[in-house]
C-alpha cells in the first residue's frame, strides 16, 4: 500500500534553535522510531496494552519492585492528579514559594485538585525540613487547610539539585509528621546526570512517597507519568487520572515514549549532554564583564542579571525569557540537542551586546 500523498509543509527553520526553554527542542529520533514501531495495528486503549504492560517492568527497574507508572499527557496534569491522590479535600500541600506548582500552572492544583497550597520562600528554590515547619501545623485547627503533602521538585524551578541525603531528611520529618512527600521530577533526568547517581537515589530510596516523571523536555513528543513509590500512600490513581482528564485512550504511543528513554540510557545521555552544554554556557557567562550568574549552575538551566536594554537585543538574536524583568533577571535553558557552537555563537552574541 502506497502512502497518502501530503500537503504538508516545513514552516521553520531546523537550524534555529534558541535558550527559551527545553521544551522548545523536537523530538529525539530514537524516540521518533519507537513511535514508528508501536504504530500500526491494533492495540487495547486506555492502558492495557503491551507497551503500557512492559513500561511497569521498566519503571520498576528505576525505582523499585513496588513501583507503578500512570502515564499522563503532561506535567501538570501529573502534579495535579498526584497531589489529589495524596490530600483529602481539606489538604494542603507544602511547597516552595518559586514552585513550579505554584507559578507557573495556572493554579490548577488549587482549582483542579481543590487543594491549598501553603507556600514558602526559599533562597535557592530548596525546601528544608526547618523551612517546612513554617507551615507544618495546624492539623486540629478547622479554620486551616490541613497539610499532608510536601511536594518538592528535582531539579528545581531554579535549577538547583537536591542531594539524596537532603531528600532523605525531608522526607524522615515530613513522614514524622505524618504527611506525604511528591516530588515534581519533570527534570529528574538532568538532577540524576548531575549527582551521577541513579534515579532511585533520591526517590524510592529516600523514601519519596509519589513522583510526576517528566519525559517531554528530555526528548520526548508528548508524555509524563505519576509513579507511585508508595503504594499505601495512594488511592484511587486510575479514577483520579481519568476525573482529571489525563487518560489517553491510545497510551501505547506515550509508554513507548518513555519505554525508549528508559529502558536503556536514552535519558541519561540526553540530560547529561544538556547538562554539559549548560555548563559551557555558564564558563562562558562568567567571562563576560557586566554579566551576573543568580544561582549555581546543577542542570540545564542558567540564571544571570544583566542589564535590561542589553538582553532586550540579545532576544532579537535568540529567543529566551525574562525570569524577573524588574531586576534584570534572565533564564537560559539547554536541552538534548543543543549544540556547543550554539552555545559558542549566543556568547559572542552577548559579548557584542554587552559592548555596544
Amino acid at each position: 500500500m502506497n502512502p497518502p500523498k501530503t500537503d504538508a509543509r516545513r514552516h521553520h527553520d531546523p537550524e534555529v534553535r534558541g535558550f527559551a526553554s527545553d521544551n522548545y527542542a523536537g523530538v529525539h529520533p530514537e524516540i521518533l522510531a519507537a513511535l514508528a514501531l508501536a504504530n500500526g495495528g491494533h492495540q487495547v486503549a486506555y492502558g492495557e496494552d503491551h507497551y503500557t504492560e512492559h513500561l511497569q517492568s521498566v519503571i520498576r527497574g528505576h525505582f523499585g519492585a513496588t513501583a507503578e507508572a500512570f502515564p499522563v499527557f503532561n506535567g501538570t496534569g501529573a502534579n495535579v492528579v498526584a497531589l489529589q491522590a495524596v490530600t483529602d479535600r481539606w489538604g494542603a500541600v507544602i511547597c516552595a514559594e518559586s514552585a513550579h506548582i505554584n507559578v507557573d500552572e495556572c493554579g490548577a492544583p488549587e482549582r483542579v485538585a481543590g487543594l491549598k497550597l501553603l507556600t514558602v520562600p526559599t533562597p535557592d528554590g530548596k525546601l528544608t525540613p526547618e523551612l517546612i515547619d513554617r507551615e507544618a501545623y495546624g492539623w486540629d485547627d478547622e479554620h486551616r487547610a490541613m497539610p499532608q503533602v510536601v511536594s518538592i521538585a528535582q531539579s528545581t524551578e531554579l535549577g538547583t539539585v537536591y542531594t539524596p541525603d537532603e531528600i532523605r531528611a525531608i522526607c524522615e520529618h515530613a513522614h514524622g509528621l505524618g504527611m506525604r512527600v511528591h516530588l515534581d521530577g519533570s527534570r529528574l533526568a538532568n538532577a540524576a546526570a548531575s549527582l551521577d547517581v541513579p534515579m532511585r537515589a533520591f526517590t524510592n530510596a529516600a523514601g519519596v512517597d509519589l513522583l510526576s516523571l517528566g519525559a517531554t523536555k528530555n526528548g520526548a513528543l508528548f508524555g509524563e507519568a505519576v509513579v507511585v513509590l508508595n503504594q499505601d500512600a495512594v488511592s484511587h490513581m486510575k479514577h483520579l487520572r481519568k476525573l482529571s482528564m489525563q487518560l489517553a485512550s491510545k497510551m501505547r504511543f506515550v509508554s513507548v515514549q518513555m519505554e525508549a528513554l528508559l529502558a536503556r540510557d536514552l535519558w541519561l545521555r540526553n540530560a547529561r549532554h544538556a547538562n554539559e552544554m549548560a555548563q559551557r554556557l555558564a564558563e562562558g557567562v562568567r567571562a563576560v564583564h557586566g554579566v551576573e550568574l543568580l544561582h549555581p549552575v546543577q542542570s540545564n538551566a542558567v540564571f544571570a542579571r544583566l542589564p535590561h536594554e542589553v538582553t532586550v537585543r540579545l532576544q532579537q538574536r535568540f529567543r529566551f525569557y525574562f525570569w524577573n524583568e524588574a531586576a534584570g533577571d534572565v533564564r537560559w535553558m539547554c536541552a538534548f540537542d543543543t549544540t556547543e557552537d550554539d552555545v559558542d555563537e549566543f556568547l559572542t552574541a552577548l559579548k557584542e551586546e554587552m559592548a555596544r
